[in-house]
């Protein structure tokens, strides 16, 4: 199956309570189809040591149907419905983001290998502080002025 027809039958379902499982969700939302998967993605920090009353899901579900309408009747009959005392939020899911969507993305140009290999010079040949002393024969660091050779600072006061 392809991922573009995939996300046109998978309904995002958010706003669910910490006790709707898997059954519950699939019992709701198979009224309107066939559905061929019911996924409640697990806490982000569940391989960690979890609290007892820690939550087992993180609020949300989402539902795969056969067909792309079946979804859409799930979205116009089950949004802004209310569920175990929770009103849920359904619309169609979107894509996950990936690694590859990101270096196109948020992601500052500079912090790719290819442009870094493509773009950057080494820094002697760069024309940087290293290059210019290379250039001019002086290995010695720029020392800083001293007073007497400071005569743009007459009117600076005087401690």
């Amino acid at each position: 199956m392809e991922e573009g027809t995939k996300t046109k039958k998978t309904v995002f379902v958010g706003g669910i309570s910490d006790d709707t499982d898997e059954a519950i969700i699939y019992e709701s939302f198979s009224t309107f189809g066939d559905i061929l998967e019911v996924q409640i993605p697990p806490p982000a920090n569940q391989h960690q040591n979890p609290a007892p009353d820690a939550p087992k899901h993180r609020g949300f579900a989402f539902v795969t149907y056969t067909s792309s309408a079946d979804a859409q009747d799930a979205i116009d009959n089950m949004d802004m419905n209310e569920l175990k005392g929770r009103i849920l939020k359904v619309n169609l899911a979107r894509p996950m983001k990936t690694a590859a969507a990101n270096l196109s993305g948020n992601r500052a140009i500079w912090e790719s290998e290819e442009w870094l290999k493509e773009h950057v010079k080494p820094l002697a040949q760069s024309g940087g502080v290293q290059g210019r002393r290379a250039q001019s024969g002086s290995q010695e660091p720029e020392s800083a002025p001293t007073k007497e050779g400071n005569d743009e600072d007459e009117d600076a006061m005087e401690e």
